[in-house]
């Protein structure tokens, strides 16, 4: 039996899940938390974290750790970075002073990685054999195309929640200028990848906090509190609808939108937007919700790893080659 912290190091949040995990592959969770610390706010065009984004993530992990010390059984802990860290040119400061908050090293994952944790992390909790799996972060996208339950393509494009809306859009009322210049991007960036053709009609599974957010919404507006957002299902008129409300309003009228949090009202646009956009370019007619990404990705690889416990991976170098 093994306790294992996981800590998933994003642009826009911060996230521990500890868990323990049995001998016949089985697992609990004895905690999950979350803490939006958006550390890769005005990194801008320089990829420098900035200090106050710095210490408000160091703050959430001395919280962290107190949770991981306080447990009373042997806890190893797992720490990995995204696509900020990776991104930054004062990489090595942030992770000296990481270490001696945390007393343990941060691993900087890859794109390719953390699209592959992605696709683990979802063959593994949904039975959905055949999707575009869709991760929106704060600074990153992964998208990763599953057949058969099998990891056939993936890429980690440099724009996420954050970036999209500091370098593109207002974060109160978004103007159809800005909109434009930021679908002409996302659209270019899905242009480059001739492979999504393969994806023509697949349901896209939407993985990161503001792609959920639609379902929070969808499931408060229909009285649906009682269906997880884990496997919630949505349309895509309902999305395109959804998306369409919350462009016409200003940021403080997106935050009294039922579900949506007011940490998010100034990204949210940002957040949905490719989306928006990968239903329309793959002609998909369904969106499935998942709550497991990253760090249930790093949780069955650990089972597989720790047990014999039968778990979906992808083939062996697929964990290792970067196809950024």
């Amino acid at each position: 039996m093994t306790v294992l912290a996981l800590i998933d190091l994003g642009s826009n949040s911060v996230r521990l899940m500890v868990n323990r995990i049995h001998d016949d592959g089985t697992y609990e969770v004895l905690d999950r938390r979350q803490e939006t610390v958006r550390l890769s706010a005005g990194m801008g065009d320089q990829k420098i974290l900035q200090p106050d984004a710095i210490e408000r993530t160091l703050e959430a992990l001395k919280g962290f750790k107190k949770i991981c010390d306080s447990i009373d059984e042997q806890v190893t802990i797992r720490a990995v970075a995204t696509a900020a860290v990776r991104q930054a040119k004062n990489q090595d400061e942030f992770l000296k002073r990481f270490e001696e908050v945390m007393a343990l090293p941060l691993e900087i994952i890859t794109g390719a990685q953390e699209a592959t944790f992605d696709f683990i992390g979802v063959a593994n909790s949904l039975s959905t054999e055949n999707a575009l799996i869709l991760d929106t972060g704060g600074a990153s996208t992964e998208i990763v195309l599953m057949l058969q339950n099998k990891l056939i393509q993936r890429i980690s494009l440099p724009v996420g929640s954050v970036n999209i809306t500091e370098g593109y859009l207002e974060k109160d009322i978004v103007s159809a200028k800005s909109l434009f210049n930021a679908t002409l991007l996302l659209q270019d960036l899905f242009h480059d990848l001739p492979w999504l053709n393969q994806a023509k009609h697949l349901p896209v599974i939407a993985i990161g906090g503001s792609n959920r957010t639609l379902a929070k919404i969808s499931r408060r507006r229909g009285n649906k509190l009682d269906l997880p957002i884990h496997g919630y299902h949505m349309s895509r008129q309902e999305v395109s609808d959804t998306f369409a409300e919350l462009l016409g309003k200003n940021k403080a009228e997106r935050i009294d939108v039922r579900g949506v949090a007011k940490t998010r009202g100034d990204i949210i646009i940002g957040g949905l937007l490719p989306l928006v956009l990968i239903l329309e370019k793959i002609d998909s007619s369904q969106v499935i919700f998942s709550q497991s990404g990253i760090r249930e990705g790093l949780l069955f690889s650990a089972i597989e790893e720790h047990t014999n416990a039968p778990v979906i991976m992808p083939e062996a170098d697929q964990l290792t080659i970067d196809q950024d």
